[in-house]
């Protein structure tokens, strides 16, 4: 059984290994070869400029402005969303009040609350940003003209349009598109709980707040920790930047209170025609989304729990 064996497992690892590495570590090495250069992106002439681009980033108003705006996004969505996630997961699965034939069970219609807070996902990201960029219109968006009707018309945020309130606008819409993914995400896993631990937790006197934080969360802790990662990628990734790119003014602005890392790096390459010093930035965006990942996976380090 053992003749072979290592000649087995290399035949099968050396076909997706050299895919993973022609298009995933090699596109990654090959910007960090870029950032040292000062390539256009449109020509095929560059020459090596050594660490200029990086002086220039650590110089660059801009950039601290976009790190740090997408360090209070990597911060504070997952934190939301998940927050939200947990709750309304934990209310349509365990949370209801108890009935004749189950002791747990979920609030009344949760099979339909589900699909209402899995909605969202079937739309794209891009017709998300831009229902909402038209329902934060300062002049005729339905947010406004609800205010108008409660009798709140004079009332009229600029929203988008207000740097004090236009990234928390992104935000809130970037919450809205991604909770239901992680209801249904950790409704999956509460299922797989036995019930048995939540009625034996009952007898005892137990309430909800309890349980939750004694058995829901314990025994959910490593998808809770997934979903963390997977939020803060999203938040420095693609979703903040369509948000962005579709939602705002310039985009990025008013005066960039809304520009984040992704975005920069994508008007600094194409609209800037500065390739070389959009892939430096794109590093920066690398060290920050990996260092997010390890302070996660390191500070959410628990006990692996089985049942």
């Amino acid at each position: 059984m053992q003749h072979g064996k290592y000649r087995f497992i290399v035949g099968f690892l050396a076909a997706p290994l050299a895919l993973y590495a022609v298009f995933v570590l090699w596109p990654f090495v090959q910007s960090i070869y870029y950032s040292f250069t000062d390539w256009t992106g449109l020509s095929a002439d560059f020459s090596v400029v050594g660490f200029d681009n990086y002086t220039r980033m650590l110089k660059d108003d801009v950039f601290w402005k976009s790190l740090q705006h997408s360090v209070l996004l990597v911060l504070l969505l997952p934190l939301v969303t998940l927050g939200l996630a947990l709750f309304f997961a934990f209310m349509l699965n365990v949370g209801g009040r108890r009935r004749r034939n189950a002791t747990v069970s979920g609030v009344r219609g949760s099979s339909f609350y589900k699909i209402a807070y899995f909605f969202p996902q079937v739309l794209s990201i891009v017709i998300v940003a831009l229902l909402f960029q038209f329902a934060f219109n300062p002049r005729d968006g339905m947010i406004n003209a609800t205010l108008k009707g409660f009798g709140l018309g004079s009332v009229k945020p600029e929203w988008l349009g207000d740097p004090n309130l236009a990234l928390i606008c992104v935000m809130m819409v970037l919450v809205w598109s991604t909770v239901g993914f992680f209801v249904v995400l950790f409704s999956a896993g509460m299922a797989s709980i036995p019930k048995d631990f939540y009625e034996a937790a009952l007898l005892d006197g137990a309430n909800r707040f309890t349980t939750f934080f004694r058995i829901t969360l314990p025994l959910l802790w490593d998808t809770v920790q997934s979903g963390w990662v997977y939020m803060g990628i999203l938040a420095l990734g693609v979703e903040a930047f369509t948000a962005v790119q579709v939602m705002t003014v310039g985009p990025g602005g008013p005066d960039y209170s809304t520009t984040v890392l992704p975005l920069y790096v994508y008007q600094t390459a194409f609209r800037d025609g500065q390739a070389g010093y959009a892939t430096t930035i794109g590093v920066g965006l690398l060290i920050v989304t990996m260092a997010f990942a390890a302070i996660v996976m390191r500070l959410g380090r628990r006990e692996r729990l089985e049942f």
